[in-house]
């Protein structure tokens, strides 16, 4: 995670956030009233998908068995019926 103050922040705002999105590195704020974080487009969406998917009741035990399970004892794309 990078660091900055308000005011290099304010001095740097355009570099700060061009390297938060090209790095996906999230950048922390401080002022004198607190911090804020900066995230990347590609980051804040990932994380709230992941909120998402572990909001859904089984979905974690899902995910890990899927995870868990050999490429050989899956179906091909072909045989998915969508």
């Amino acid at each position: 995670m990078q660091y900055s103050n308000i005011t290099n922040f304010r001095k740097n705002i355009y570099k700060l956030l061009e390297e938060t999105i090209k790095y996906n590195e999230p950048l922390q704020i401080s002022t004198k009233d607190g911090n804020a974080i900066v995230l990347s487009e590609d980051d804040y969406n990932s994380l709230i998908e992941t909120l998402y998917l572990t909001s859904v009741p089984g979905m974690k035990e899902i995910i890990k068995d899927g995870l868990a399970t050999s490429i050989s004892d899956c179906i091909s794309e072909d045989e998915v019926e969508w």
